[in-house]
């Protein structure tokens, strides 16, 4: 099979975090606004690559306080760094998984990052269209990424944990008839 061209399909797809809050609970969250394309290559899955882009400002953990305050320049600064984006830089195959090396960037910093991924399938929907399925995870480091903000808590420990934890579902729709350059 030639390299073919997927595109994000962002109405089946989820970015998911969570962080730890006071040590001992969790923080949900997800963005709603991204966009992104993958170059699959069967025969050679070390060719293919991801690029993905997200809206900083489409943070969403429903609290609208919360939001708007990782919205500032306490966190993302959107104002000013109004994308996170991931460009991959090496794709290894490891039996039915993906390691997918890459630089995600938030507020400016670069880093790189392994997702662990898994090729869930390949199907047609009922209108004809070939799409694609795959679940990935990291843990990045906050701070790493110029997210420093935090709270000393009174009992002991800080407000919001160092530790991030990235969840994607990802669809994606092959373009019609277009083959990878």
């Amino acid at each position: 099979m030639a390299t073919t061209l997927w595109n994000i399909d962002t109405t089946h797809t989820g970015i998911h975090f969570s962080v730890r809050h006071m040590v001992v609970a969790k923080v949900r969250g997800n963005f709603t606004k991204f966009s992104g394309t993958l170059t699959l290559d069967d025969a050679n899955p070390a060719a293919s690559s991801v690029s993905v882009s997200i809206e900083a400002a489409s943070i969403h953990t429903g609290v609208e306080q919360r939001d708007n305050h990782l919205r500032s320049p306490d966190f993302f600064d959107v104002a000013k760094f109004p994308a996170l984006t991931f460009q991959s830089t090496k794709v290894e195959p490891s039996g039915k998984h993906l390691k997918v090396t890459g630089q995600l960037t938030i507020r400016g910093i670069s880093r790189e990052v392994v997702l662990e991924a898994e090729q869930l399938g390949i199907a047609k929907d009922p209108w004809g269209n070939t799409k694609a399925a795959f679940e990935a995870k990291t843990t990045i480091n906050r701070s790493d990424f110029g997210l420093t903000w935090n709270q000393a808590l009174e009992a002991g420990g800080v407000l919001v944990g160092e530790k991030i934890e990235i969840a994607l579902e990802v669809q994606a729709a092959q373009a019609s008839g277009e083959k990878a350059a």
